[in-house]
């Protein structure tokens, strides 16, 4: 069972897709949250959420505050899914202006470059994106124009893989490990 942790939405359940995706547990999704909230209150924050699977991340973020967040799922049927849960907790804001869902490749997105800037990105790669796919997609983040000042990146990946090298323009803050699971934190001033 995947849920919302904290927020307006609290306690309610999310909808899964049936295949293709690794939802973040609760218990990965809580830490997560609460190291992002030490550093950046998301009450009023855009937040964009790349490799979104169910928008467990996103929609956690839109629980806690965020002003909008940005859905990024290449699957049509994961990201019905995200649009379904969208709509059944009612995050989705007045005329659905808090929440975009983009059916789309995330580094197809990103080569487009940015409509508008982000203060938190939260990306949660399939684990078997590789070193050179990720380092593409961090890169693309940062010259694409997607990050507002001061924005903070989360990478959510296998804790088995290597560690995460940020590209230039951003700093690395911190990582956790939460048994297969590695989380990075990243900023970009």
């Amino acid at each position: 069972m995947v849920r919302i942790v904290a927020g307006t939405a609290g306690g309610r359940r999310l909808a899964v897709p049936t295949s293709g995706t690794r939802p973040t547990s609760d218990r990965v999704r809580e830490a997560l949250f609460s190291a992002v909230q030490a550093r950046r209150d998301l009450e009023g924050a855009r937040v964009l959420d790349l490799y979104a699977g169910s928008g467990a991340l996103g929609l956690e973020a839109l629980s806690r505050g965020a002003a909008h967040v940005r859905f990024v799922e290449s699957d049509r049927r994961a990201a019905a899914v995200v649009r379904r849960n969208i709509e059944a907790l009612g995050l989705g804001g007045p005329g659905g202006s808090a929440a975009q869902v983009s059916t789309a490749d995330v580094p197809v997105v990103l080569r487009s470059g940015a409509d508008q800037t982000y203060d938190v990105v939260l990306a949660d790669p399939p684990y078997a994106l590789g070193d050179d796919g990720l380092s593409a997609v961090l890169s693309a983040l940062v010259s694409g124009g997607w990050l507002a000042p001061e924005a903070l990146i989360v990478v959510e990946r296998s804790a088995r893989a290597s560690p995460l090298t940020w590209p230039d323009g951003v700093f690395e803050l911190t990582s956790r490990r939460y048994g297969d699971t590695a989380v990075y934190y990243g900023f970009a001033p």
